[in-house]
């Protein structure tokens, strides 16, 4: 994604809220931002709340917004960004689309969380663009727009595009956005600060229950897939899990070729390989160890399996991680250096909201001195 960092000016976003939006999609984009203004000191971002008319709006959860403004009173934005939820294809109309579609000829960049990527799909807005969305609508976003680059990621960073599946991954792809804006001290202390174990990045997958892809048709089929994920280690012979379900190999092979395009095999090894992505990204483990925990006889095996199925050996992604932890370690060595000797806010005058004149009292506040603003 090509993110330009708005120097000595805060970035206005809006988000452009759809009929039972859902919230906590909404709260954990925001908060990321409002703690990267927290521990900055500065004025970073700037949030709007916005509705077509700037009429209420209720959410998911029945909980009603008063927006900030409607798209024709709000300041001048940088990024829209559309909060989908529930019933997408009936949260929004023609109006939506047009005055998309005028942000966008205005040189806006553009956004969603949730459901919002189906508004932008069905605006002409991802043609081209790499395109993450929950999995609910995955398939049907695919079927409507086959111009747009469906994804199973949690989150799409395309161009000047970004968008991202539900629940609280907005949080993760805001702070990867404000990694590439403003570096990575500031994006891992704010993960510190939400007690986030991991900052998820754009290489990770959403995990689609396989009962909604098959629906309850194909019991043995689930029941095959369920017997795979619970022997990981101790991988079981073709044979045998058919044996377990009652079918022979042929007709498991069937199966899975017809519901799944692959062999049983196949599938079983992306399921171990997904594990030990896993242990690599989230633990110590040693790669043998790992290579063990995951069936593999032997490490160079793993290692051949790993690099073919996911693109880079294991010890680069451990390599990246090991960076990352050394990064945390050293940011946690000098915390306390940096709140007790934080720098007084720079001369220059910032439009403060009152989020950000309440953050001055946090012992945390300029905790975060921003030297380069981009990642070396």
């Amino acid at each position: 994604m090509t993110l330009e960092v708005n120097s000595g000016q805060p970035r206005a976003i809006g988000f452009l809220l759809l009929n039972n939006f859902t919230m906590i999609s909404l709260a954990s984009a925001v908060e990321a931002l409002r703690m990267a203004n927290q521990l900055s000191g500065e004025e970073l971002y700037l949030w709007y709340t916005l509705t077509m008319d700037g009429q209420p709006v209720s959410a998911s959860d029945g909980i009603t917004i008063t927006p900030d403004a409607s798209v024709e009173t709000c300041p001048k934005l940088d990024t829209v960004i559309v909060a989908g939820g529930l019933n997408i294809t009936k949260g929004y109309d023609r109006t939506h689309i047009n005055w998309l579609q005028e942000m966008d000829r205005k040189g806006c960049k553009l956004g969603a969380i949730c459901t919002g990527g189906y508004l932008l799909a069905d605006a002409g807005l991802l043609d081209g663009y790499e395109c993450s969305t929950h999995w609910e609508y995955l398939a049907a976003l695919q079927e409507a727009f086959p111009k747009v680059n469906c994804s199973n990621r949690l989150f799409s960073l395309d161009r000047d595009r970004m968008t991202c599946t539900g629940g609280t991954v907005p949080l993760d792809m805001m702070l990867n956005v404000i990694k590439l804006e403003h570096g990575y001290q500031l994006s891992a202390a704010i993960s510190e600060m939400f007690i986030c174990d991991r900052v998820r990045d754009d290489k990770d997958q959403q995990k689609v229950p396989l009962r909604h892809v098959l629906g309850t048709t194909q019991p043995k089929l689930l029941e095959l897939v369920a017997l795979m994920e619970a022997n990981i280690e101790e991988v079981i012979e073709m044979d045998e899990l058919a044996h377990y379900v009652n079918l022979s190999r042929r007709q498991m092979e069937r199966l899975f070729q017809k519901f799944l395009d692959c062999s049983p095999s196949r599938y079983y090894l992306k399921l171990r390989l997904l594990r030990a992505r896993q242990l690599l990204k989230q633990t110590s483990m040693s790669i043998i160890d790992i290579a063990d925990a995951c069936g593999f006889v032997s490490s160079p095996h793993f290692s051949k399996c790993y690099r073919e199925q996911m693109g880079i050996p294991p010890r680069e992604e451990r390599s990246v991680v090991g960076k990352g932890n050394e990064n945390e370690r050293v940011n946690k060595e000098n915390k306390q250096t940096l709140v007790a000797s934080k720098p007084q806010p720079t001369a220059k005058e910032f439009v403060s909201s009152g989020a950000f004149t309440e953050a001055k009292t946090e012992s945390t506040f300029g905790s975060i001195p921003l030297k380069d603003k981009r990642e070396k």
